[in-house]
C-alpha cells in the first residue's frame, strides 16, 4: 500500500516569465493554478512522475489548459462554457470565426485591457462571514479581507457559538461588526447577518477561507449588469497536505465550477425543472452574493437547512427559489476565494454524510414549496442509480471511501425532512411554473 504524499499547490501568473517546474520528491505532484496577473484561467494536476516540466513544455500544457476560459473572454461564440442541462446546450453557441482567432496575437494581454478598462461600481457591499469555534481560520479570514482592493463597505461576522468565542478574533480588527446568533443552525446565522446588514449588495464567505485581495471588484462588476440578482464565484483548494483534502478536491469535484461564465436562468430552470434542477452546480456558499433586494422577493434562509440543521445546501434551496421566480443567476470565475478544506478522513466523511442529507432534505424541501416533480425524480431515481453505480463499477478510479456514509445520510435527511415539515401542506411559492 503506497504512502500518501502532499501535493503542492502552486500559483503561477502567465504575465511573468517561467523557467519550468519541479517538484521535491516528497510530493504527489503540483495543483498549478494558472493566472494571468488578477484573471484566474485554469489549472493542472501534474503527477509527480510527470515532472520536471521545461519552460516550452509547461507552456504547452498551460496553454491547453487555458484555451476555454481565452475563448470565453474573447470571443461571443465558440467557447462558451456547457450548462448542466439535457437540452441541446452548447450546440447554439456556433464556433468562433477562424478571422478573429488569427488576429488575437496576444490574446492573455488583450483581456486585461478590455477588464481594466470596465469601472468597477461604488455599490455598496456587505461582507458576512458565519463562524463557529474555528478561531485561526476566522483570523486568517479577517486579515485578507482587511487587505480587500476596493475594501468592503461594513463586514460582519456572525458567532454560532453560545459561549461567544469569536468575539476575541473579531476584537483584533477594528471596524468588524460582531453579531451573536447562539441557537445553532447556519440559516439561522446567515439570517441573523443579513438582518444586520444595510449593503446594496450581500457578500457571503466561510471562515476557512481566504478571499483574492480584487475579490469585491469582481463583485461589483457583475451586479453592473441589472439582469443579475445573485452571484457566486471560483471556489480554489488553499492547501492539499493530507489525502482528505485531494479527495475532496479531485473525486468529490471540489467547489471548482470552471473557468468560464455561467448564467443560470429562466430557461436552464425550465428545461431541467421535470428532472431536478441542478443547483448545486451554480457555485458554494463560501463565495455568493446577491442584491439585498432578492430576499424581499424569496424570502431568507430556510432554517431548516445548512450546517447545523440539515447539514448543508440552504444556499442552494434559496438559489432554487430564485430560479423559480424568474431571477438570474450569474457565476463569475474572476470572484476568486480559496478554501480550507478538511484535513482528516473521519472529518471528510462526515462531510460527506452531511452533504447528502442536506442534499436530500433541500430536496424534500423544494418539493413542498413548489410541487415540481423533478425533486422526487432526483431522490427516488437518480440517487439510488447513482449508488448502485458506484456500488458496481470496477476500476481504481472509483471512490468508494465514504459511500457507506453518503447513503447514510441520504437516509437521515429523509428523517430530518420529515421531523422538520410543517403541519399543513404549502402552497407552491413559485410565480413560474415550468
Amino acid at each position: 500500500m503506497s504512502t500518501f504524499q502532499p501535493w503542492d499547490v502552486r500559483q503561477v501568473d502567465l504575465s511573468v516569465p517561467n523557467g519550468g517546474l519541479t517538484a521535491a520528491p516528497d510530493t504527489g505532484g503540483i495543483h498549478v493554478q494558472l493566472h494571468w496577473k488578477s484573471i484566474p484561467l485554469g489549472q493542472l494536476w501534474l503527477a509527480l512522475n510527470e515532472l520536471p516540466l521545461t519552460a516550452s513544455d509547461f507552456l504547452r500544457r498551460a496553454a491547453r489548459a487555458i484555451a476555454p476560459a481565452v475563448g470565453d473572454r474573447l470571443f461571443e461564440h465558440g467557447f462558451r462554457a456547457a450548462l448542466p442541462v439535457v437540452g441541446e446546450n452548447p450546440a447554439r453557441d456556433k464556433p468562433a470565426e477562424l478571422g478573429p482567432l488569427l488576429e488575437c496575437c496576444q490574446p492573455l494581454a488583450v483581456i486585461e485591457r478590455a477588464l481594466g478598462q470596465i469601472p468597477v461600481p461604488k455599490t455598496s457591499v456587505s461582507v458576512i462571514v458565519c463562524t463557529r469555534g474555528r478561531p485561526d481560520p476566522l483570523r486568517n479570514c479577517l486579515a485578507a479581507l482587511a487587505r480587500l482592493d476596493p475594501a468592503a463597505d461594513e463586514i460582519l461576522v456572525v458567532d454560532n457559538s453560545a459561549e461567544g468565542s469569536a468575539r476575541r478574533i473579531t476584537d483584533q480588527f477594528p471596524g468588524v461588526m460582531y453579531v451573536s446568533e447562539p441557537q445553532p443552525g447556519l440559516s439561522r446565522a446567515r439570517n441573523a447577518g443579513l438582518r444586520q446588514a444595510t449593503g446594496t449588495l450581500i457578500a457571503w464567505t466561510d471562515d476557512d477561507v481566504v478571499p483574492h485581495p480584487f475579490w469585491l471588484g469582481a463583485i461589483r462588476r457583475t451586479f453592473a449588469d441589472e439582469t443579475i440578482s445573485a452571484m457566486t464565484g471560483l471556489v480554489l483548494p488553499l492547501a492539499l497536505n493530507t489525502a482528505a483534502q485531494v479527495r475532496f478536491e479531485r473525486n468529490f469535484g471540489g467547489f471548482n465550477r470552471g473557468y468560464r461564465r455561467l448564467t443560470y436562468d429562466r430557461q436552464f430552470f425550465s428545461e431541467m425543472a421535470g428532472r431536478g434542477v441542478p443547483v448545486w452546480d451554480i457555485g458554494a456558499g463560501a463565495n455568493m452574493a446577491f442584491r439585498s433586494s432578492v430576499f424581499a422577493q424569496i424570502g431568507t434562509f430556510d432554517e431548516r437547512l445548512g450546517a447545523g440543521a440539515a447539514g448543508c445546501s440552504e444556499d442552494s434551496e434559496l438559489w432554487y427559489r430564485m430560479l423559480a421566480k424568474g431571477l438570474t443567476i450569474r457565476y463569475e470565475p474572476l470572484a476568486a476565494v480559496w478554501h480550507g478544506h478538511r484535513a482528516e478522513d473521519d472529518a471528510y466523511g462526515a462531510q460527506m454524510e452531511e452533504y447528502m442529507r442536506g442534499h436530500v432534505a433541500a430536496l424534500l424541501v423544494q418539493f413542498e414549496k413548489h410541487r415540481h416533480s423533478g425533486n422526487l425524480r432526483r431522490l427516488l431515481l437518480a440517487l439510488p442509480r447513482h449508488y448502485l453505480r458506484r456500488m458496481t463499477l470496477r476500476g481504481g478510479d472509483v471512490d468508494r471511501s465514504t459511500l457507506g456514509r453518503e447513503m447514510r445520510g441520504c437516509l437521515r435527511g429523509v428523517c430530518h425532512y420529515l421531523r422538520n415539515r410543517p403541519l399543513r401542506r404549502t402552497s407552491p411559492a413559485s410565480a413560474f411554473s415550468p
